[in-house]
């Protein structure tokens, strides 16, 4: 059990910014906030006659997720230098890497992933909050992943993304069913 938790705790430690840049824009919206940036990334464009992402896919999504996932990234790598006990489950040696590039690559990439994905699902005739397991669940894991190996030069273990895969995976339906019952969720999945 202790090396599960040992394996478990660094992994979500690692990805929490990429967590909070997915949860973001949904609370932004139910919240109603920022609303002069709730307009529609596609600007309401089609590709093959269908909405090339939807009216659902805003600038305020991509803007306070990203800003909000950076902004931990830059108090993780604080906590980094200035807690011991945060070094111990650091994946990563946060003040020995480019940061912003780290930051960008990571909140981007899993921004890029659900963007990419809810491209996908509208060229299958998928509405928003339509049941796409597992890629709803694991779709900006995939893209943070992409985006870390193509554009940042940390290495991160195999092992560390299967295990990122199955945990985001039972946190993400776990967490939405959570929302859906609040009230602050349209959706189940």
């Amino acid at each position: 059990m202790d090396n599960f938790v040992n394996l478990i705790l660094p992994c979500f430690y690692f990805f929490f910014p990429a967590y909070l840049t997915n949860m973001t824009p949904s609370l932004s919206a139910t919240l109603g906030i920022f609303k002069f940036l709730a307009k529609p990334i596609d600007a309401g464009k089609q590709f093959m006659g269908k909405p090339l992402l939807g009216d659902h896919k805003t600038w305020r999504g991509i803007i306070v997720g990203s800003s909000i996932g950076i902004m931990i990234i830059f108090y993780q790598k604080w906590l980094f230098i200035n807690c011991p006990l945060m070094q111990s489950i650091s994946i990563i040696n946060y003040s020995n890497i480019n940061i912003w590039n780290f930051a960008l690559s990571m909140t981007l990439g899993a921004i890029f992933g659900d963007l990419f994905f809810a491209f996908i699902k509208r060229r299958l005739d998928l509405k928003p909050g339509a049941k796409f397991v597992p890629f709803d669940q694991i779709n900006y894991v995939l893209g943070a992943a992409l985006f870390l190996f193509v554009f940042s030069k940390i290495q991160i273990n195999l092992s560390v993304w299967l295990v990122l895969f199955v945990l985001t995976f039972i946190l993400h339906v776990g967490a939405t069913q959570i929302g859906y019952k609040l009230g602050l969720s349209k959706s189940q999945w």
